[in-house]
This record gives structure tokens, C-alpha cells and sequence, in this order.
């Protein structure tokens, strides 16, 4: 990942170098290609973009807009029960929740994001051995508003209010994404920023 969080190149490492919505889109559009990607496909995937543009693939750059990603909700750890292969085929996934092994967690867009293609993405399908592969909403938003409930009382019990402003905003994202109710969480989040 270059400064400015695109793929390829070296990272930067102050916080003012973080990567930026737009590479967070990226992200969530190169998973958005297949369905979901395991964070060490998504890894892959984006180590092989940077080749394709002759840049440098820093690893460590490459985990941290993953992380940023998944902190902000434009990906989601998804659960076992919430991902399939065409074919009934299956990918060995770790349960996010289950302390496995993260790079097997499966990944899917989030309500966060705003899925955008990086120059190149295109050409990934023919590059990864990846099956087609399908997201269950239902399920995956069930395992979001959970995962979006936790983090809120996380926040709440370590008093983050920068971190309850982002929950806060994912409220109405997770709304507007699924059809689930995140009032009360909401409720939780605005009682706690206005106390």
C-alpha cells in the first residue's frame, strides 16, 4: 500500500497517513468481485495489484487498511453459516468470534462501504483460483448488528468517544444496508456522547 492507503508501495507511519475512504471502497470492491475473500486472499489479491503495477507490496501496510476497513464497517467478518460456494463447495473459514486463525476469517462488504474497483481489480478473477462464491444477508447482518452492539458497549465501558461517534454513524449505515433495527444500540451510543 502506497501513503494515502493504495496498493503497492511503502506505508506511511503517522496517523495522518492512515488509509483513506477511498482505499477502504477499494477494498470492499475487490471483495465485492468475489463475494467474500478470507483476509489472506484479500492479502493476496491486493499484493498482486501492486505487482501488476510494479510498485512494492508492503505487507504490513496491506494488514493495517484491512484492519481500518473492518474497524469502520466497509468489511465485516462474516460467519461460517453466512458464506457459500456455488457448487456447495466450501472454503475452510475460521469463525470470527472462535479466536481461529484471522487471516481464514471471511470477509464481505460491509454497510460502511461504498464498493469502488482500484485500476487493475478487474483482471483478479483470472488471477486468484477463487470459486464463485455467495453472502447470505441475513445471516451476515444478524452476525453485524451483534458484532455493532459489542463494540458499542467496548466503547461505552472505555469511554471512546471518538470510537462511539464512528458506531453512531454505522447505526444508520447498518439501517440502510439490511433490514434490521439498530435504534437501540443508536440510543445507547447518543446517551453515553451527550452524558
Amino acid at each position: 500500500m502506497t501513503e494515502g492507503g493504495e496498493p503497492g508501495g511503502s506505508a506511511a507511519n503517522s496517523a495522518a497517513d492512515a488509509p483513506s475512504v477511498a482505499a477502504r471502497d477499494d477494498l470492499a470492491g475487490v471483495v465485492d468481485l468475489f463475494g467474500w475473500l478470507t483476509r489472506a486472499e484479500l492479502a493476496r489479491a491486493l499484493s498482486e495489484l501492486a505487482f501488476k503495477r510494479r510498485t512494492e507490496v508492503d505487507d504490513d501496510a496491506i494488514a493495517a487498511a484491512i484492519d481500518v476497513a473492518v474497524a469502520e464497517y466497509a468489511l465485516v467478518p462474516a460467519p461460517p453459516e453466512a458464506i457459500d460456494e456455488a457448487g456447495g463447495g466450501s472454503t475452510a473459514v475460521a469463525d470470527p468470534d472462535g479466536g481461529d486463525d484471522a487471516d481464514e476469517v471471511a470477509l464481505a462488504v460491509g454497510p460502511a462501504a461504498f464498493p469502488s474497483l482500484p485500476e487493475g481489480a478487474s483482471d483478479l478473477p483470472h488471477i486468484l483460483d477463487v470459486p464463485e462464491r455467495g453472502v447470505d444477508r441475513e445471516a451476515l447482518s444478524g452476525a453485524v448488528l451483534a458484532r455493532l452492539s459489542e463494540d458499542a458497549v467496548a466503547a461505552i465501558n472505555v469511554g471512546d468517544a471518538d470510537r462511539l461517534e464512528v458506531l453512531a454513524d454505522v447505526t444508520y449505515d447498518i439501517e440502510a444496508w439490511a433490514p434490521v433495527d439498530a435504534g437501540d444500540v443508536r440510543e445507547r451510543i447518543v446517551a453515553e456522547l451527550d452524558s
